[in-house]
């Protein structure tokens, strides 16, 4: 089914037009359907709906638990959304690096922070097959196991 699927992400917003000039203007990120309540984008072929709350937003300490992104399958797929973000001026919640390095699980990643402190991550993996392979590998993050 992967193939004939999108992905649905809401997301909270408090103004769609800053998250217009955000994902839209920005990331590149098409405009679908909205209303002074709500945003359709077209986030890289998946669905992704801000929703105008009235409640307080606030950002999170780290990156962790909470954030949403996208894995490339292209390494020049993920250099041109970097460049993008850089040529935008965009917030970068964690600058562009390399994790793990000559591991399995080796990935090319960098956070951004939309307007609403929701955090986006942006990844490409050296091998494709760690994005749901390697069970046996307990590193996911760059944070320690919690039991």
């Amino acid at each position: 089914m992967g193939d004939r699927l999108l992905f649905h992400l809401a997301i909270p917003i408090t103004d769609p037009v800053v998250a217009k000039k955000f994902y839209a203007d920005a990331l590149g990120c098409t405009v679908g359907r909205e209303n002074s309540g709500a945003v359709i984008f077209n986030f890289f072929g998946h669905q992704l709906v801000g929703h105008v709350t009235q409640e307080p937003l606030s950002p999170q300490k780290g990156v962790y638990p909470r954030h949403f992104g996208l894995n490339f399958l292209a390494e020049q797929d993920w250099q041109q959304v970097l460049d993008r973000a850089e040529q935008s001026q965009l917030p970068f919640r964690d600058r562009p690096r390399l994790r793990f390095p000559g591991k399995l699980t080796e990935h090319r990643t960098f956070f951004l922070e939309d307007p609403f402190f929701n955090l986006l991550e942006f990844k490409w993996y050296r091998h494709p097959e760690a994005i749901f392979g390697g069970r046996e590998i307990t590193e996911i993050g760059d944070r320690p196991e919690t039991h």
